[in-house]
């Protein structure tokens, strides 16, 4: 690191959980947040500003005006824009030594995998089903660490895979069936900071994942938006899993 990056860095070198060692592994530490929406606005923010080295955020819609909303990456001038390319675009207005890189098309099947794989760290920024499962599949078989978020109206969660041995995966919480309409914001509303919330708690298990700080989170948390409380619930591994369970 150069004297400017030290400088940028200070306020985190200062911890003696993170220090220059820590830092460094931020700096050369590649993330795959895939969505760009409420949760993925919040989190590649924080995690470009923080010095993760390398972003690359995958998302194939365009900015709405309903978005702005909530999605604070992206602003006025950004509509009609790929949102992946406006989050990475915000990320590097906030740290230009970010390698911030947009990937526009629907990631599924071997493309998934690719970019799951050659990731150290990804979050699930999105808000369908189908996705969430398909992401959880090409993390457990790339054995790359999942951090799942999730916001609907005035509710959220967070769960942190990190596929060990004994750990359980996404599909271990929900197996393989959900609705996509009733995960959709557009179908169901969302508060707007709660997005923030939970976007940003992704960032923070990024970075203690990344950095080395502190104990990564474990089991399932739940936040309630209306009272304000948090709650939290042990997460086994189901033996059954469709996904995870030895064959």
């Amino acid at each position: 690191m150069n004297d400017e990056a030290l400088l940028r860095y200070s306020r985190h070198i200062m911890l003696d959980e993170i220090d220059i060692e820590g830092q460094q592994r931020l700096l050369d530490a590649h993330v795959l947040i895939v969505g760009a929406g409420g949760l993925g606005s919040p989190a590649a923010l924080y995690l470009a500003s923080a010095g993760v080295g390398r972003l690359s955020i995958a998302d194939d819609d365009h900015v709405e005006l309903s978005n702005l909303q909530r999605q604070i990456a992206h602003t006025q001038a950004s509509l009609g824009e790929s949102k992946a390319r406006s989050a990475c675009a915000a990320a590097r207005a906030l740290n230009p030594d970010c390698q911030a890189q947009p990937l526009t098309t629907r990631l599924s099947g071997e493309a998934l995998l690719a970019a799951v794989t050659e990731a150290d760290l990804v979050l699930d920024c999105t808000d369908r089903f189908s996705s969430r499962f398909a992401i959880n599949r090409a993390c457990v078989a790339s054995r790359t660490p999942l951090i799942s978020g999730a916001a609907i109206r005035f509710s959220g969660q967070l769960a942190v895979f990190d596929h060990a041995d004994d750990s359980p995966c996404y599909a271990c919480l929900y197996g393989e069936q959900g609705d996509d309409e009733a995960l959709s914001c557009a179908e169901s509303g969302v508060i707007a900071p709660l997005v923030g919330v939970i976007g940003s708690f992704q960032a923070l298990e990024a970075l203690k994942w990344l950095s080395g700080a502190g104990r990564v989170h474990r089991g399932l948390s739940t936040f309630d938006a209306l009272s304000g409380e948090w709650r939290h619930f042990a997460l086994p591994r189901d033996p059954a899993c469709p996904v995870c369970a030895p064959r």
